[in-house]
């Protein structure tokens, strides 16, 4: 589970072999979680590619196959990523789950905790800012299924969405699980320096290039979120 030294962590996503790349080229510290995008790399040459690689890494990983309506690069079944979360599960510090997956990764969020691993929920909106209360309910929704952590991706196209996803971080309970925020699109990139300084335990930027607009190169962030 996150602790304080990783409030504010900055992660730098791998969705693919550029990144993977240039992960690989990173120096220790220069992040302080990687998230390996698993589906991405869905073909068998590329798989072997990818865990061959992992040992190499010099920072945590964030493990997740990710869902095909929630960005996910391939329409993979949800026994193919069942298969895939278990097959990497012994790389991984954090499993990352969407929320719509929780039942049906149950055994692989189940073996994560048998493991020792911190457990991350997460939803994406590619398309707008959920309300408060929508947030308020997928929150409690993690919470109910054990979540450390719940992490929130929207697309912020005005600078009320941009509030609604502050009201929302700096309004959880102590109780609840530890809260991952960020926008996406207009606002994104002052989302991601905003969310990041006002408690979003986990703040994700790209190796190689951008996955959505709105993110910020990993060392560009790192840095913005030490100046301000």
């Amino acid at each position: 589970m996150l602790t304080p030294p990783f409030a504010g962590a900055v992660v730098g996503t791998i969705p693919s072999p550029g990144a993977l790349a240039a992960a690989l080229k990173l120096p220790r510290k220069a992040v302080d979680f990687l998230e390996v995008r698993v589906d991405a790399f869905a073909g068998s040459q590329r798989l072997e590619a990818l865990e061959k690689s992992l040992p190499l890494l010099k920072a945590p990983l964030i493990l997740t196959v990710r869902h095909p309506l929630e960005g996910g690069a391939a329409p993979l079944s949800l026994a193919r990523r069942r298969a895939l979360f278990k097959r990497f599960l012994p790389y991984a510090s954090f499993v990352d789950v969407e929320l719509r997956s929780a039942a049906g990764l149950r055994a692989i969020t189940e073996e994560a905790r048998l493991r020792g691993l911190g457990v991350l929920f997460s939803h994406h909106d590619f398309q707008k800012t959920p309300s408060l209360a929508r947030l308020g309910a997928l929150r409690r929704a993690a919470a109910l299924a054990g979540a450390d952590v719940f992490k929130v991706a929207a697309v912020t196209h005005t600078a009320r969405d941009l509030a609604t996803l502050l009201d929302f971080l700096s309004a959880h309970s102590p109780a609840a699980p530890l809260l991952a925020v960020m926008g996406m699109g207009k606002f994104g990139k002052v989302s991601r320096v905003a969310l990041g300084k006002a408690g979003s335990v986990l703040n994700y930027g790209y190796l190689d290039k951008p996955q959505v607009s709105g993110q910020w190169a990993v060392a560009v962030l790192k840095e913005r979120l030490r100046e301000c």
